[in-house]
Parts: C-alpha cells; structure tokens; sequence
C-alpha cells in the first residue's frame, strides 16, 4: 500500500499536464496524524536542483505537513524563476491544505535545464489536493506519478508490532551515492520525534540507497524523506525502529537496482576482509564504477582480471597478490593468481555476486550495480521529458 499503509497519511497521484505523454506527473503526500515529525537527507552533489534547496530549509525544524513531487522537468539550474515556482508550489498547497508553505516539502525530477510552468503545477496541486485519499489506489497513484524512466512504480509496507513503514521511491538511472537520480518518501506511523527519525535514518540511507551505485552518476535532484505522523500511538524501541526502516530502504533499493536503466545483470560485490568498512565500500565501489567490467558481466564473461585492476586503484590497505575473487560461487581467482577455469563460471542467470576476499581485516560491506549495456547507452542517448 505504499505510503499510505501506515494510518495518519493520505496521498494523490494525477496528471497534471507536465508530461507531453498525459502519464500521471504529480504526487501529494499529507501527513494527517497528531505528529508532523519529519526527516531527510539530500544529493551530496554541489550542484543542487530548486527543489533541494527549497527543501532543505523547510525540514530543518523537523516539522513536515505535506510533501510534493512533480516528474517530468528536474527544475534544475533554472535560475530564480525556477526557485519561485517551486516556492509557488508549496504555496498553492499550503493553501489548499490549511498549512503554513515553510511545512511543505518539494521534490522535482526529469530533465534539468528547462522550466516548469508554475501555472500548471499551481493547478495540479489543487486537482491533486481535491483527491487525496489514505486507501490503497491513492498510494498507487502517488507512486505511478513520480516515475520517468522507470518501468514499474517501486513501493514498500514493512509491518512490525502495532505500527507500520509505509515507502514508495523511483529511479532507474544515474544511480550513485550520495543517494541516486532518485525520489523516496517513507512514512510510519509510529511515535518517533524528529531527532530520532534524522539518527534513524541517516543509519538505514547510509547502508542501502548509499551503496546503490548503478552508473556512478551523482543526481542533482535526489531526496530521501521519512514522515512519522504518530497515528499509532506506539513508540518504538530505537533500534527496532531502525531495523525496520532499514529493511524497508533496502528493499526499495533493491527495486531500483532491478529497474536501471537497460541493465541486464543486477550484480552484488560483496567485498570482505577489508581493514575497515570504508575501505570495503571504496573497494566495492571501484569496481560497480568500472566499465571494464560492467561491459564483461554484460557479455557473460567472467573476467576477474577487470576486478583486481579496479581495486588496485583503491587507496585501501590490501596485498593485491593476496586476493580471491569468487563470481556466482566459483572462485577464479586465488591469491592474485588463476584458480579454477573460467568456463566453470555461469553468468547468464541476471542476479551476480562478485565476492572479493582482500584479506586484510575483518570488515565487510555490499556495492549493488547493474552492467554497461547497449539498451543504457541507447536510452541515455536519445532520454528526455
């Protein structure tokens, strides 16, 4: 039921005419509850799109009453015509809900560069607004609407003891840390005040959406946001809580990795016996980020030897003619050296794990990424808006 699963939380998705195709564009999500405690955590990319900067002043205090997210146009180094639309967003709905615009978060994505037109948002978010619902459809829609490239909505619903996570996200290129050309909103209905909702979250985004590196290609429009509107009545234990919001961004990464753009491999590199865990993810990332090897896993070819030249560009502490490297559980690599054949290795199945034994420490971590196909090339050739 997406993020209308957890109570306190209504949502609308409709087609308000940004998208020349007549697809559902814009999404509201309102948080009805006795709390409006809220969370969120940003591009780390410098160049940030109108909608990020918007946002990031409204949830400092940690109180959010609704959020909106238009596709079709990134709005996007638009200059300061670009900033008023968004302001005149969250105005048109701050007024249509009763709410202050400061409680009113924006998201954008699509193409960046070129204008959105604030009339049509201003009416779509009243059209919008007149539809909200907390039922299952209303949680669809929203979910339908924030797509672009996408090929199927992504949505969560983790139920635990009295409360419930509630999550719908998109996404399906530029996917890389520092979150992913990604839009997610998480909702529960838990009692969670907002300085407990920042710590949680920054703990789940930092182990799944941050180790989704699919092109490493860093958006200026990404946005994670968590609303808790209290509806239950039951406070958690912290780390349940965490727990909980944990598995449900994971399995929502885990929908955008199977939705990248073109990719024909979903690929696990699971990189162990690091000295520390930043030294895994830098170990891990370097290959994800290596097209080297992307293009082999595309073409079913087992070349570990891509592998040991991505990681030996790390500056983490490792013996390179120590290593193993094992793909989908034939290890072709040991201590630097061949071990069993290459054609022992079966590539065609689209789920590919990568281990990569460095043998240095005891820390571990995952990096999720597709391979480099032809389709990716094509669509980021010809996408637009």
């Amino acid at each position: 039921m997406s993020v209308t699963a957890p109570q306190g939380f209504d949502a609308a998705g409709i087609a308000a005419g940004i998208k020349r195709s007549g697809a559902l564009d814009l999404a509201v999500v309102v948080n009805r509850g006795p709390s409006q405690a809220a969370a969120a955590v940003f591009t780390s990319n410098r160049a940030k799109a109108n909608p990020i900067l918007w946002s990031e002043q409204v949830v400092q205090d940690g109180a959010v009453a609704a959020i909106v997210l238009n596709s079709g146009g990134a709005n996007c180094f638009t200059g300061p015509e670009g900033f008023q639309v968004t302001h005149r967003t969250a105005e048109a709905a701050a007024s249509a809900l009763g709410v202050s615009a400061g409680d009113v978060l924006i998201c954008s994505t699509g193409l960046i560069g070129d204008q959105l037109d604030g009339e049509v948002l201003e009416e779509g978010v009243l059209s919008a607004t007149n539809r909200l619902a907390s039922d299952e459809a209303a949680g669809a829609d929203a979910a339908r609407a924030i797509m672009t490239t996408d090929t199927k909505p992504k949505t969560v619903e983790v139920v635990v003891d009295g409360w419930r996570i509630g999550g719908m996200a998109k996404g399906a290129g530029m996917l890389a840390p520092g979150l992913a050309t990604m839009l997610v909103v998480l909702t529960t209905d838990a009692v969670v005040d907002a300085a407990a909702l920042d710590a949680a979250l920054r703990r789940a985004t930092r182990v799944t959406f941050d180790r989704l590196d699919s092109d490493g290609c860093m958006s200026t429009n990404d946005q994670v946001t968590l609303l808790a509107s209290g509806a239950s009545g039951v406070e958690p234990d912290p780390e349940t809580f965490v727990e909980a919001l944990t598995t449900a961004c994971r399995d929502l990464a885990v929908q955008l990795q199977a939705d990248a753009e073109g990719a024909s491999h979903d690929i696990a590199i699971e990189v162990r016996g690091a000295v520390t865990e930043d030294d895994a993810v830098e170990v891990g990332r370097s290959v994800a980020r290596n097209n080297l090897f992307k293009a082999a896993i595309f073409g079913n070819d087992p070349n570990w030897g891509r592998v040991l030249a991505a990681i030996g560009t790390t500056s983490a502490p490792f013996d390179p003619y120590l290593v193993d490297v094992t793909m989908n559980g034939v290890r072709v690599c040991h201590a630097g050296r061949p071990d069993r054949p290459r054609d022992d290795v079966d590539l065609t199945p689209r789920a590919t794990h990568v281990l990569v034994e460095l043998h240095a420490g005891e820390a571990s971590a995952t990096i999720w990424t597709n391979d480099l196909t032809h389709d990716y090339v094509h669509e980021n050739s010809a996408y637009s808006s």
